[in-house]
């Protein structure tokens, strides 16, 4: 899985993305999950070529349950219960857990861990803004490495 990723990350360009641009996105898939539904939100945040995967980042989104709704760089996630997953760098914190818990108390927010970039040897510091989708059981999510 790590091998597909680090292929799909050579696809994007140099440019980095900021992190208004990923609160920008956040919101757009937001908006379109409410206006378009869960379904057409799902079909664009998966699409690679779409207007949810840019410079070197994408917006995911994930129900309040810890299912993976959409991923565009790891598909094999989809439909998987990823309240598990850790930080890569500080083991015993459950990452999606976190992105969960301040996407429902404060609605939006940014989250700070480490996790692998493809093409490094160790864990980088990433930092990922969560936003809760107004008046569903889900949340979006982008995030850059620092």
């Amino acid at each position: 899985m790590l091998f597909g990723l680090s292929l799909a990350w050579t696809a994007f360009g140099a440019e980095k993305a900021t992190k208004d641009e990923c609160v920008a996105k956040s919101k757009e898939a937001a908006k379109l999950f409410n206006e378009k539904g869960q379904d057409a939100a799902i079909k664009a945040i998966n699409d690679k070529q779409g207007p949810f995967v840019w410079k070197d980042t994408y917006v995911f989104m994930v129900d309040f349950d810890g299912k993976m709704l959409a991923h565009p760089m790891s598909p094999a996630l989809i439909g998987k219960n990823v309240l598990d997953m850790k930080d890569k760098g500080e083991p015993g914190k459950l990452l999606f857990k976190d992105f969960a818990e301040v996407a429902k108390s404060k609605g939006e927010g940014w989250v700070d861990y480490m996790w692998m970039n493809p093409g490094d040897p160790k864990p980088r510091k990433k930092v990922t803004y969560v936003y809760r989708v107004p008046g569903k059981n889900a949340y979006v999510g982008a995030g850059i490495y620092e």
